[in-house]
């Protein structure tokens, strides 16, 4: 099965724990591995164990790391700008992007990683989401 397809349903499991996350003291884990499950199950093109860990791997990596991720996303966005603000699905694709960028061993190329990332903003996000990502990838890939 190909990367990009398990990457797309690595953000859309990122993009639903954005919205469904354990409250302070709870079992994290448990919630991201139904995220996890739940968008193996719902596709069936996805049937390879490598799929299912590479999507276990960077969903859990890219949670794991979030405070970092979110700080490096936020160095970069104009001044007066908060990470709250932007999109949900451009936050998170920005999230999955920089994960890959900075926290897989080894990194994935940055180009393709901003480009990968870029497809997804303009799948699930609106007209200007590209832009805007290629823009906050490419000032974070310097």
């Amino acid at each position: 099965m190909s990367r990009k397809l398990a990457r797309d349903a690595a953000f859309k499991a990122l993009f639903q724990l954005d919205f469904n996350f354990a409250a302070e003291g709870e079992d994290r884990s448990a919630y991201e591995d139904l995220a996890v499950k739940t968008m193996f199950d719902d596709n069936p093109k996805l049937t390879a164990k490598k799929d299912f860990a590479y999507i276990d791997e960077t969903v859990k990596g890219t949670r794991a790391h979030l405070t970092e991720i979110d700080e490096i996303i936020s160095a970069h966005l104009k001044p007066g700008w908060q990470l709250s603000r932007i999109m949900a699905t451009d936050r998170n694709v920005l999230r999955l992007a920089v994960y890959e960028m900075r926290f897989v061993e080894p990194p994935l190329d940055k180009k393709i990683a901003i480009n990968e990332a870029v497809e997804l903003a303009k799948t699930y996000g609106t007209d200007d989401s590209g832009r805007f990502v290629n823009g906050i990838l490419e000032a974070i890939s310097k």
